[in-house]
């Protein structure tokens, strides 16, 4: 029997590199080499729960880490169409058959071989040239969902927006708003280091939301406008949560003006501080922004097209090898913006 390498948890705080049976491919299936994987808050989740649902005796049940690979298929099943071994592929973990890659699904995509179940291309992989490094590739599944939230928000080129939040997602919705021509997007968080790489990847501005007061920032940076009940406020049309941070929600509601949009796209603290009802005085419209319905492929082009900017997001390349170290990078708050696991060569 041929094994592998795969990442799992089972242990709060912890990952296991384990031995498991390499996958032989289906009919229908392709045998995907991984070459690159990202770490996900949603690993980070899996690995604080230290597994998924209970399972018999209410023990918690291993997971299959990572949803963000890209790899190379080495093996195509006899019925797949428009797939072939050598093809670079990126892949949409929600449309395995057997749960969600990485999210709690048989499958992970922290491996060294990954089985596509029922391989469509548009559907469960997508092709990208060789051009595009494996780990660049790799960031297709988090673009997706920044490029969602950006769809959701419906932002014009005149619109000015905020985005809070200078992580992976606060910073792909930064460079799909400026590629989509709106006029001025600032970015707010409390690590400087952050907001270099927000400026680098096209913010017009940036505040330091630690030191200085945010309202009155975006009033120099955006002009003034009125609330509903005619007090001065931001001239700022759309706010994006990336940070999922109550002081976040409280300081878009407090300071919106008279009909504009807050975007929710982080997961959310649970809080009973947020004051909701602030948002009775700006009529302001709140928009929750979920996955990607559409948007996983349609990203692939315009990340290889544009594949420099969406290097700058990736802080740290770390191989298999030392998979432990890479999760626990992410596992510590402020320690690196986008951690990807490699595998062997990344040309």
């Amino acid at each position: 029997m041929a094994t592998m390498k795969s990442a799992q948890t089972s242990t709060p705080g912890t990952i296991e590199v384990v031995d498991v049976e390499r996958p032989v491919p289906g009919s229908r299936d392709v045998l995907l080499r991984v070459r690159a994987c990202g770490i996900c808050g949603t690993d980070v989740a899996f690995l604080h729960m230290g597994g998924g649902p209970f399972g018999p005796g209410g023990q918690m049940i291993p997971v299959p880490l990572g949803h963000e690979p890209a790899g190379e298929v080495v093996e195509v099943g006899a019925e797949v169409i428009g797939l072939k071994a050598g093809d670079r592929v990126v892949v949409n973990p929600q449309a395995a058959p057997s749960g969600i890659i990485g999210c709690g699904g048989a499958l992970g995509g922290m491996r060294e071989y990954l089985i596509i179940e029922n391989a469509v291309v548009g559907k469960s992989v997508a092709v990208f040239p060789d051009g595009v490094p494996f780990a660049v590739a790799a960031l297709n599944e988090p673009m997706a969902v920044a490029r969602h939230c950006v769809n959701r928000s419906e932002a014009r080129p005149a619109d000015k927006v905020v985005v809070f939040g200078a992580g992976p997602i606060g910073l792909g919705a930064t460079i799909w708003l400026k590629l989509r021509g709106v006029q001025h997007v600032v970015v707010a968080d409390v690590i400087p280091q952050r907001l270099e790489t927000a400026l680098a990847v096209g913010a017009d501005a940036v505040i330091d939301s630690s030191s200085e007061d945010v309202t009155t920032r975006l009033m120099e940076l955006h002009g003034e406008g009125v609330n509903a009940l005619g007090a001065t406020r931001p001239d700022t049309d759309i706010y994006i949560d990336a940070a999922g941070a109550a002081a976040v929600i409280n300081t878009a509601t407090a300071s919106a003006k008279w009909g504009a949009k807050l975007v929710m796209v982080a997961v959310q603290k649970k809080s009973d501080a947020i004051d909701l009802g602030a948002m009775l005085r700006s009529e302001m419209t709140l928009i929750a922004s979920q996955g990607y319905p559409t948007e996983i492929f349609e990203v692939t082009p315009e990340i290889v097209r544009h594949q420099e900017r969406f290097a700058r997001l990736i802080s740290h390349l770390v191989p298999f090898s030392e998979a432990e170290r890479a999760f626990e990078l992410a596992l510590t708050p402020g320690a690196a913006e986008k951690v990807v696991v490699t595998f062997d060569d990344q040309s």
